[in-house]
């Protein structure tokens, strides 16, 4: 069941009536919305993070990633302000792998280069 509080496509949070701090779930929808447009990843299948990620790398997570993406398996891993985010990507999204040079679609079975 979709997430009353989030957009239905992206989860993208909504902002609720009387909210203190606003900006904060505000910036949240604009990180998510900066991470998955025109999705380019480092790489996909990726299961140990990088020792030094770059803000803004984004890396597609393989079945058992370890270390700061443990139990993230499937999911988008975005570096901003200096934390990891994740993102659950649905059917039919798209993405660039860079280390693969291919563009892939997200499938029911995971993600197929196209």
């Amino acid at each position: 069941m979709a997430d009353p509080l989030a957009t239905p496509h992206l989860a993208l949070p909504y902002l609720a009536a009387a909210q203190a701090q606003k900006h904060v779930t505000h910036n949240e929808a604009l990180r998510l919305i900066d991470a998955m447009m025109h999705l380019a990843v480092e790489a996909s299948g990726a299961t140990v993070p990088p020792s030094a990620p770059v803000e803004g790398s984004r890396y597609l997570l393989g079945a058992s990633p370890s270390g700061a993406w443990a139990g993230k398996g499937g999911m988008l891993a975005i570096f901003v302000d200096g934390a990891w985010l994740f993102a659950a990507p649905s059917i039919g999204w798209l993405a660039y792998d860079k280390a693969a040079d291919a563009v892939l679609v997200r499938k029911a079975s995971g993600w197929v280069a196209i």
